[in-house]
């Protein structure tokens, strides 16, 4: 048993400087895309075709007080099936070659965990994309950040002006600090690669299919609440992370607001349909002195959202690089206490 939390202490470590290092490489095969190659798969089985291909509905949010249609009492059901068949395979081959690959050697499986961990975190990929819209920007190229914003968000970005685009991109390096760093970084730390897909698995149906549309309104259903219990804690954990980065980079940067982090968080962290969303994204417009959030178009629809934050200072392009420098030192943080905590047991256990 010490012997393995050593193995794992020293593979995670490696994987966290490995992924800020290379990142996600587009030419390389990813699980992340197996998976949704699953969903894809099972969804074209268990759905019927419908008008509404948009994917651009609210997120489901629990059922609605009335008697179910057998269809969608079937449709419900499957999405059910849905989310057992793919987390069952993700993990079964997750976990099958690591026993396999540790059995080999130590030194090998330690190496395949290293791979697999790096991939379930995206903290390098999610600063490259959305420092081409800050390079856009600072080339005075709007229809490129347009573009460049359209990768990485869901909302329309065609009408969008400087700012805007500014924002757009704070918000998303924010929310994805924690969907796509510290809560996958949390599930491996106690739950090794198992954990990391299985939580990539949850998080990429949810994606997909956990909409609040004619398509999605039931089948998507499971796929929503999963995700919403799995982040429920890691969110507020990285929030509370991210508070205390702000403090921090106050050191170096009076641009952060550390105050202005906790109080802001306090006040505007249930200001979403989704119980986590709002939590790393009002930490993180505390600390820039920003006003997130507010109504979007989604494939031509507006979206009503509700404001976070107080706008103490205009958005600018730098805002962007300050975001990740927040997501870089939440991160660091969280690997800190993951540290410590395995140092405490493996000192506990040589005794």
């Amino acid at each position: 048993m010490e012997a393995l939390l050593i193995y794992h202490t020293i593979a995670l470590t490696v994987a966290v400087i490995l992924d800020r290092i290379v990142g996600d490489p587009h030419f390389l095969p990813h699980p992340v895309r197996f998976i949704g190659f699953l969903i894809a798969l099972f969804e074209k089985g268990f759905l019927e075709k419908t008008d509404d291909s948009a994917n651009a509905g609210a997120k489901s949010d629990g059922p609605d007080k009335r008697e179910y249609t057998k269809k969608e009492r079937s449709e419900f059901r499957k999405g059910v099936l849905l989310c057992i068949l793919v987390i069952l395979i993700s993990t079964g081959i997750v976990a099958g070659l690591l026993y396999v690959s540790y059995r080999i050697h130590f030194l090998f499986g330690m190496g395949v965990e290293v791979i697999l961990s790096c991939y379930f975190l995206a903290a390098k990929s999610l600063c490259v994309e959305s420092k081409k819209v800050y390079q856009s920007l600072k080339n005075n190229d709007l229809e490129g950040a347009r573009r460049n914003l359209s990768m990485i968000v869901g909302r329309d970005t065609k009408d969008l002006n400087k700012e805007q685009i500014i924002k757009a991109s704070v918000e998303t390096v924010s929310e994805n600090t924690s969907d796509g760093v510290t809560a996958p970084f949390l599930f491996l730390a106690f739950f090794g690669p198992v954990g990391g897909v299985f939580y990539k698995a949850v998080n990429t149906m949810d994606s997909m299919i956990g909409y609040r549309n004619e398509r999605y309104e039931y089948f998507g259903k499971t796929a929503a609440k999963l995700d919403d219990i799995l982040n429920y804690l890691p969110s507020r954990i990285s929030a509370l992370m991210m508070i205390a980065s702000c403090a921090l980079l106050r050191i170096t940067s009076k641009e952060y607001l550390p105050k202005e982090a906790a109080r802001i968080w306090k006040r505007d962290r249930r200001k979403h349909k989704s119980p986590n969303s709002a939590q790393t994204e009002s930490a993180c417009a505390g600390a820039l002195g920003l006003k997130l959030g507010g109504d979007h178009l989604y494939g031509g629809k507006v979206v009503k959202k509700p404001e976070i934050g107080d706008g103490i200072k205009a958005a600018d392009t730098e805002d962007i690089l300050r975001s990740h420098r927040l997501m870089y030192v939440t991160e660091d943080l969280i690997w800190l206490c993951f540290v410590i905590l395995s140092t405490g047991m493996i000192l506990l256990f040589q005794q």
